[in-house]
C-alpha cells in the first residue's frame, strides 16, 4: 500500500519472499491512496484474505490511520519507509517533506537521462556520423570491447555517448577527426580475452568459431588498427580486461568532466 506508485514496497516484499521455499506469493499492489476511505478499504480486503500489509507511505494522517484500522482488524502490517525517514531525520535534525512521490518527480534531470538514452540508441555502431559531432563524449574501439554497454551506462548518468567501431578496412570518418581530443575515449581489451569473447559470440550465433571475426592474428590486427588511430585522435584509452561497465564508465567520466574544464 503506498500514496505514490508503491514500487518500494513491491520490491522489498518479493526479495523477502524469495527467501521463503513456501511456493508461489499473490501479492496486490494498492497504489496512490489519497483518503482515508480508500485505506480502509485496501486493508478489509487484506484482511479477508489473511494477508500481510507492507506500507511505504509517507503522508502522516493517512500512516497513523492505517496503523490504528490494522491493529484493529488484526492485520500484520510492516512500514518499510518509516524507520529509516526516522533514523535520517535523528541523524540529520531535519524534517521530511512527508510528500509521496518525491524521487518520481519527472524534472529536467529526467528528460536529460531520457534524451540521453534516445542519443545513445540512434548515434550507437557509427550508425549516423553526424552524430559523433553531437556527442558529449565519443567511445572509440574495435568489435566487442564493450562499447555499447557503456554508452547506455554513461546515457543513464545523462551524457549523450555515441560511439564508432573501428574496423581496418573502413576508413574513419571525418567527423571523428573534428571531435576534440578531450570528448573521445579508446577501448582497448587484452587479444586474449577478446578471442574467447569473440568464440563465445559466435557460438550464440550458431555460427562457426573459426571464422575469421574470431581468429587470434586478426584480433592482433584489430588491435594494431585502433591503436594507431586513437593516436591519430589523440584520446585517452582505456584497457577493460576484465573491468565492469561501472569501473570503465567512471574513468570515463573523469575524462569527460576534465574535458568540460577545458572546453
Amino acid at each position: 500500500m503506498s500514496d505514490s506508485i508503491g514500487e518500494t514496497g513491491e520490491v522489498v516484499v518479493k526479495a523477502a519472499a524469495s527467501q521463503f521455499a513456501s511456493g508461489p506469493v499473490n501479492f496486490r499492489r494498492v497504489p496512490f491512496l489519497v483518503s482515508v476511505k480508500q485505506v480502509e478499504e485496501a486493508l478489509i480486503e487484506a484482511a479477508e484474505v489473511k494477508g500481510i500489509v507492507v506500507y511505504t507511505l509517507v503522508r502522516p494522517d493517512l500512516k497513523v490511520f492505517l496503523e490504528e484500522k490494522a491493529k484493529q482488524l488484526r492485520l500484520i502490517a510492516v512500514d518499510v519507509m518509516g524507520p529509516v525517514m526516522d533514523a535520517l531525520k535523528q541523524a540529520t535534525e531535519l524534517q521530511p517533506k512527508n510528500e509521496p512521490g518525491v524521487i518520481r518527480k519527472i524534472d529536467e534531470a529526467y528528460f536529460s537521462k531520457v534524451e540521453a538514452i534516445e542519443f545513445a540508441v540512434k548515434y550507437d555502431d557509427g550508425k549516423e556520423p553526424r552524430g559523433l559531432l553531437k556527442a558529449d563524449i565519443v567511445i572509440i574501439g574495435i568489435s566487442r570491447a564493450s562499447k555499447t554497454p557503456l554508452c547506455m551506462y554513461l546515457a543513464h548518468k545523462g551524457i549523450k555517448a555515441a560511439n564508432l567501431p573501428l574496423v581496418p578496412e573502413v576508413t574513419p570518418p571525418a567527423e571523428l577527426f573534428q571531435v576534440p581530443p578531450q570528448r573521445v575515449v579508446g577501448l582497448t581489451i587484452k587479444p586474449a580475452l577478446l578471442f574467447e569473447i569473440r568464440k563465445e559470440r559466435l557460438k550464440s550465433m550458431g555460427l562457426a568459431t573459426t571464422a575469421d571475426y574470431a581468429s587470434f592474428e586478426r584480433i592482433l590486427q584489430e588491435l594494431e588498427y585502433a591503436d594507431s588511430i586513437m593516436r591519430k585522435v589523440g584520446c585517452p584509452v582505456l584497457d577493460v580486461t576484465n573491468k565492469a561497465t561501472e569501473e570503465t564508465a567512471t574513468k570515463v567520466l573523469e575524462f569527460y568532466y576534465k574535458g568540460v574544464g577545458k572546453s
